[in-house]
């Protein structure tokens, strides 16, 4: 018995030495933060957040992966006792809601596959290809109904998914089981910032516009006669939807379907004739707007492109501010389009549409003279965007002949050239100058330099010599007066301290390589100065020559600039006036308005640290997209003109062209084919099957 006793003491305690030992050897530390998150959060383990469970989601927030309010099921405190736990503070959530992005289900389809023995759409996908005739057209087996944690989700009598906004939270669940991208998370953000891509059912007359408007979308409401709605499809991406229904070169018509029926559908006479509804109800129509973020964003330049980005940024939940030189906004809209075109009233309705978004106006305030980007940083805004138009726009405001600048000792070649030809006052030339383009002119510009003082000068090319046709002698010659000649060097960013530039960033254009080029004066071959976002730079971002003293590094504002993501076309394009840029005024208001919100999207990107590059299936010309080259089974149907007054009774003054009545825009919209990818609206086919 004694010995039994012994032994059964002894296995305790060698048990006892074996487990603390595993203790030690296989202990697993869990950070302390994390359990503090997981206790704050509710405990549902639904996946709403899009993890397997809360303890998924505690160990996400801390890592950076997820955002403090990122549990669907808990409310606004939890989120603020986990940003108190972080250290950080909550900006309001702006709610994602789940939608679906093909327009003709299986019942509606010309060609029906049966996938015998599949109830799944990523299996019919991997095992059959999917639908075989649309490449993106969703499947209809449901899958995404069965995945929703929150049963949000059912399938409608045409074959696809139908979303209960009430329902669904946003996790995104529906979205990772499509096979086909056909469900997406949306919010206002994220349609503003996107582009469209080769996932999207995106129509050619959407593809067309510089805007891209959801055509069809607008035109469906129209024909349906809700106007207001109508309204807000166009205002989604278009704040002047009745000064561009009357002045647009109307691309999108180029590339209507309906051209191969009879002829294209009158898309711009629908849009004014929407417009001008909203107009005469005298009630405004607003798109969606996300909370308000608290941050501030200034915006220099109150025509076209500087108007629709600060109405994209307050529509982002920015607080935006137009700082315009002149006494009124508008630009070119204002001083270049004919009254009989463009009536003052129609283009201050959408003027006033813009401001009544929350965008805030100060006129007679010039950018460089009035107020600097030093004082606009300085005053809370995290951003400025230069938006202050091209040459064209110049002339307008009267600024023909006199020097301009800006952006801190910057200035336009042809200025510069201009007064050092008549032999005027020239601004004060510092050590480190450089002269960005211009061929030859800029090699005269950079002797100019040399002999009002400026003692090293840099020329930038982003040509070959051979492109430019310069003699490789006189390119020596000026080596050997100490004047640098780069080429193939591209510029993609400025670096400033105060009201001060003090360097470059270059990007050697053979091989991508960057580096900084000192700079206290800049100088470019172009009609306008570029469109730049200023933002306060990071310390180890700064160019400095390390004679400074470090308290007064401190002390002075540290800025750089940088310029809007290209548009797809031009995406893969690096640095200031590279191919596809602008270098004068957008030849049609509708082009500035898309670059616009691009801006406004940048802007939003950089102050959150989101990368700038776009995707490589982003939509652009040329990117291969299912398309058709016939339409079949359509009647024909004549397209509606739009009525014009005599010309006897312009003398009064008033408009050119009349705009639609409520029967003309219906049957006009009538005529749109609701096209998809490859899919449109077969008007013969039921009257075929009844012969």
């Amino acid at each position: 018995m004694i010995e039994a006793l012994y032994m059964m003491g002894g296995l305790g305690l060698l048990v006892g030495v074996c487990l603390a030992a595993a203790s030690k050897v296989f202990y697993v530390y869990v950070d302390p933060q994390i359990l503090a998150v997981e206790e704050a959060l509710p405990g549902a383990n639904c996946g709403g957040c899009g993890l397997p469970g809360c303890s998924a989601n505690a160990e996400a927030i801390v890592a950076g992966r997820a955002a403090p309010n990122s549990c669907v099921a808990a409310g606004a405190e939890t989120a603020e006792e986990i940003a108190g736990i972080m250290g950080v503070t909550v900006e309001a959530k702006e709610p994602d809601i789940a939608r679906p992005g093909c327009t003709f289900g299986v019942a509606d389809a010309d060609t029906k596959f049966v996938y015998n023995g599949m109830n799944d759409c990523r299996a019919a996908a991997m095992l059959s290809g999917g639908m075989k005739v649309c490449t993106i057209g969703c499947l209809g087996l449901g899958t995404c109904v069965r995945a929703c944690p929150f049963n949000a989700i059912t399938m409608g009598e045409d074959g696809l998914p139908v979303v209960d906004e009430i329902l669904c939270t946003g996790c995104g669940t529906c979205e990772r089981v499509c096979p086909k991208h056909i469900i997406n998370l949306s919010s206002v953000t994220r349609r503003i910032l996107r582009e469209y891509t080769t996932d999207d059912c995106t129509t050619p007359c959407q593809r067309a516009c510089p805007a891209g408007i959801n055509i069809c979308e607008y035109i469906r409401q129209i024909s349906l006669g809700d106007y207001h709605r109508a309204v807000q499809v166009i205002k989604e991406r278009n704040p002047f939807p009745a000064v561009i229904g009357r002045i647009c070169p109307r691309p999108c018509e180029i590339e209507c379907r309906r051209q191969y029926v009879d002829e294209p559908v009158a898309i711009n006479f629908l849009k004014r004739y929407a417009a001008d509804y909203e107009r005469e109800q005298k009630e405004r129509v607003m798109p969606y707007k996300a909370p308000a973020t608290g941050r501030k964003v200034a915006v220099a330049g109150g025509g076209v492109q500087g108007l629709s980005a600060a109405f994209f940024l307050a529509r982002l939940g920015h607080e935006a501010t137009v700082y315009e030189a002149t006494a009124k906004l508008g630009g070119l809209l204002r001083s270049a389009i004919d009254r009989y075109r463009l009536p003052e009233d129609i283009l201050d309705w959408d003027i006033d549409g813009v401001t009544e978004m929350g965008v805030i106006a100060e006129t007679g305030k010039f950018l460089g003279k009035d107020i600097t980007v030093s004082s606009l940083l300085e005053q809370g805004h995290e951003a400025v965007l230069l938006a202050s138009g091209g040459w064209d726009s110049r002339l307008a405001r009267g600024a023909s002949g006199n020097i301009e600048s800006p952006i801190p000792g910057t200035y336009l070649l042809i200025d510069f050239m201009a007064l050092s030809r008549q032999g005027a006052a020239m601004p004060e030339l510092t050590a480190d100058l450089v002269i960005y383009g211009g061929g030859p002119l800029a090699l005269e510009a950079a002797r100019a330099c040399r002999a009002t003082g400026a003692k090293q000068t840099t020329v930038v090319f982003r040509e070959t010599s051979a492109e430019l046709d310069l003699d490789a002698k006189e390119i020596q010659n000026l080596r050997n007066e100490n004047i640098d000649v780069r080429f193939q060097t591209g510029i993609n960013r400025l670096f400033g301290e105060n009201n001060s530039l003090t360097g470059l960033g270059t990007v050697d254009l053979r091989s991508r390589e960057t580096g900084i080029l000192q700079a206290s004066t800049l100088i470019m071959a172009a009609g306008r100065f570029p469109e730049l976002i200023f933002t306060r730079s990071a310390e180890d971002e700064r160019p400095t020559d390390g004679q400074a003293p470090a308290e007064t590094v401190q002390q002075a504002l540290q800025w750089q600039a940088v310029d809007p993501y290209k548009e797809p076309a031009f995406r893969t394009e690096i640095g200031l006036f590279a191919r596809g840029d602008v270098f004068t005024d957008y030849s049609a208001a509708i082009r500035a308005i898309g670059a616009g919100r691009r801006a406004a999207a940048s802007v939003h990107e950089i102050m959150y640290g989101i990368s700038l590059e776009l995707p490589d299936h982003v939509v652009a010309p040329g990117s291969p997209i299912q398309n058709v080259d016939s339409v079949e089974d359509v009647s024909t149907a004549a397209r509606n003109v739009m009525p014009v007054r005599a010309a006897s009774d312009l003398t009064e003054g008033g408009e050119l062209e009349v705009g639609f009545d409520d029967a003309a825009a219906r049957r006009e919209a009538g005529r749109c084919l609701q096209c998809g990818l490859i899919c449109y609206l077969h008007s013969d086919s039921e009257s075929k099957k009844a012969s």
